[in-house]
């Protein structure tokens, strides 16, 4: 088996940008309130909140500019990062749809570009749902994608819009997802040289192995090999479950699991972001 590849994402944030500016141009004063997937959030708010990351990124790792997020504990984290997300959402309000379109269209290039700029095998930020230590920066980077990507399908889902489905821009979001998968298994004992395979179907999908090594749980791309437990999902399914989109037993009634059940079913547990 292989050590996971990196997922080199940077090229991926203009094209998907422009489809997003294509999707907001064209939705209706109805569409802006429809309600989305996110607990008590509309189109707009959702709109919002993607803006909301671009001044992050710009103004926080661009500018160097801290306004901090602390917390002592994962909980903590979720509740601090829940509560600045919900205070932007309101406190904007007052933009129309047209300038907010506008906004985005502004800053949107601004992130592409400081992205670009990048070194994406230099050490950057930590990427807390992919463990603790600081990540590579093409890791942070593709979380950032990621984010950017599932908030978008939040709006395509509420107003009926095809997703952006194709391989090109939805094979990197479950390849980034799936590391995800040692933190989940951090806690799971077993002898080490267990493996436990995740399979995702699916043009998007994939195969990775997790590997019980001396001191923790390592992410390969999964051969020919025969694990002591696997976990079979679609890509519709797999994206919705690391986003918090699916209950773990939503989940479950969609999977297949293969071997030891108990151990196959952890990757149900598994979280992509802070939440």
């Amino acid at each position: 088996m292989d050590p996971a590849r990196p997922v080199l994402v940077v090229d991926l944030f203009r094209p998907a940008l422009a489809e997003l500016l294509a999707l907001i141009s064209g939705l209706s004063e109805e569409d802006w309130h429809k309600p989305t997937s996110c607990p008590t959030w509309s189109v707009k708010d959702v709109a919002l909140h993607l803006l909301g990351d671009d001044i992050a990124v710009l103004s926080g790792q661009r500018d160097n500019f801290r306004s901090g997020v602390s917390a002592r504990n994962w909980p903590e984290l979720v509740a601090r990062l829940n509560e600045v997300n919900d205070l932007w959402v309101r406190a904007s309000q007052r933009l129309s749809p047209r300038l907010l379109a506008d906004l985005l269209a502004f800053t949107g290039p601004q992130v592409s570009a400081h992205f670009e700029s990048l070194d994406p095998y230099a050490t950057g930020n930590v990427v807390s749902w992919a463990g603790p230590d600081p990540a590579p920066v093409w890791l942070d980077l593709a979380r950032e994608y990621t984010e950017r990507w599932h908030h978008q399908q939040h709006i395509r889902d509420a107003v009926g819009k095809p997703g952006l489905k194709e391989p090109r821009f939805f094979a990197p979001v479950l390849e980034t997802f799936v590391r995800a998968l040692p933190v989940t298994y951090r806690d799971a004992t077993a002898e080490e040289g267990t493996v436990v395979v995740v399979t995702i179907t699916g043009r998007s999908g994939g195969r990775w192995a997790l590997r019980r090594e001396r001191h923790a749980w390592a992410l390969y791309v999964a051969a020919s090999t025969r694990p002591s437990a696997e976990v079979v999902i679609d890509e519709e399914t797999a994206w919705r479950l690391f986003t918090k989109g699916f209950h773990r037993e939503q989940a479950l009634s969609q999977a297949e699991l293969i071997g030891d059940k108990a151990l196959a079913s952890r990757a149900l547990d598994a979280v992509a972001i802070i939440a």
